[in-house]
């Protein structure tokens, strides 16, 4: 069982940085991922990282402006998600979720376990 927990998010403006974070109990042998829901549409893939890190992709809306990362130092290991040069269209729900294995995987159907969800809000 893995239990997520976000935070860091909030009310920025359009071109300001934001970083969420996501802490993990339970097995670091997870690949962790970023998904975002906007308010009427679907939730939608952002970024994925590898178990142990280094490997990572993003959704071609936020390349080169957002960063994945993961500190598996401690028993409760977290994943980050550095926000730049935001966008108002960047405006959602960001959630946290974890799946077993390394496979590349961008459908939210395939993470077993996800976090409460934490609002992000890019005003212009």
């Amino acid at each position: 069982q893995v239990q997520l927990i976000e935070s860091g998010g909030g009310l920025v403006q359009a071109g300001d940085s934001l970083t969420l974070s996501c802490a993990a109990s339970g097995s670091t042998k997870y690949a962790m991922a970023w998904f975002r829901q906007a308010p009427g549409k679907e939730r939608s893939f952002v970024a994925q990282i590898k178990p142990a890190g280094g490997w990572t992709y993003y959704a071609d809306s936020v390349k080169d402006r957002f960063l994945i990362s993961r500190d598996n130092a401690n028993a409760k290991n977290t994943v980050y998600l550095q926000m730049n040069s935001l966008k108002p269209e960047d405006t959602a729900v960001y959630y946290c979720a974890a799946r077993p294995g390394m496979l590349l995987v961008t459908s939210s159907l395939d993470y077993d376990y996800w976090g409460q969800g934490i609002q992000v809000t890019v005003s212009s």
